[in-house]
């Protein structure tokens, strides 16, 4: 990635995701990290993606940073929605795919729709998001992507195999993504998160929710900035020479190697 890039970041979400204030916290802590001033300058300039109107409005007005609204599992709209925000604010030069919704319940229970809801938000959309930005990047021989999964992506989870299963796919996606797009300068990494203080979270029953926490080693949730900072490392040029990684952050839940 060049020293001076122009272009915009996209932030995926869409609405009932459990990711939002991970995104929140990442767009908060690029704004504070300590980058050189085009570094500033492209983040200003950036784009927020963004289902929710309400939260949407409140993220502009709060950080000046552009919002913008599509459906992640319609390719269409995908499509349609990158090439207005490449047209009013520049080349996408960093994409972070962070949609995510939940359907839960047992497999033997569970319908196709909970199936095909979670699959087409939260591992189409990896193809539905990427493949309008790629060719730009692959041409300028600069970018960066940063895929969220999930702990349960890595060890699956009873009553989410929707959920794990795609969030599987995001780290095979990621691992043959980066492998493909190494050479032209394109570096592709995801990150894991495990039970983080999102909205989604703090709702679960105040019983489930200890019973959580008790199994994780450090004895608490984790928070969305500590998702944020390694986010903004792994979008940062400081982080050129990282791309096929899956960065595991669970405060020791679950330790994996890829």
């Amino acid at each position: 990635m060049s020293e001076s890039p122009k272009g915009p970041e996209l932030e995926v979400r869409r609405k009932g995701n459990e990711q939002g204030r991970i995104g929140h916290g990442w767009y908060a802590r690029y704004r504070r990290s300590n980058f050189a001033g085009s570094e500033r300058r492209r983040l200003h300039r950036g784009g927020h993606i963004c289902r929710q109107h309400r939260k949407g409005r409140s993220f502009k007005a709060e950080t000046g940073i552009h919002v913008f609204k599509w459906d992640v599992s319609d390719p269409d709209a995908c499509a349609a929605g990158i090439a207005q925000v490449e047209s009013e604010l520049g080349p996408v030069e960093v994409l972070v795919n962070n949609a995510g919704i939940t359907r839960d319940g047992m497999f033997h229970k569970m319908s196709f729709e909970q199936w095909r809801e979670v699959l087409s938000t939260n591992l189409d959309s990896m193809f539905t998001m990427t493949k309008p930005v790629i060719n730009g990047m692959r041409e300028r021989s600069s970018g960066r992507i940063i895929n969220i999964s999930s702990i349960n992506g890595q060890k699956g989870q009873m009553g989410q195999a929707n959920y794990s299963a795609a969030k599987a796919g995001v780290i095979g996606f990621t691992k043959a993504l980066a492998q493909e797009n190494a050479f032209k300068g394109i570096t592709v990494n995801c990150v894991c998160p495990g039970y983080i203080n999102t909205d989604m979270v703090a709702a679960m029953p105040e019983k489930v929710l200890q019973s959580i926490i008790s199994g994780i080693p450090v004895g608490r949730l984790g928070h969305p900035e500590e998702i944020a900072q390694t986010v903004v490392y792994l979008a940062s040029d400081a982080a050129a020479f990282m791309t096929g990684a899956v960065m595991t952050i669970n405060g020791g839940q679950y330790i994996a190697n890829g």
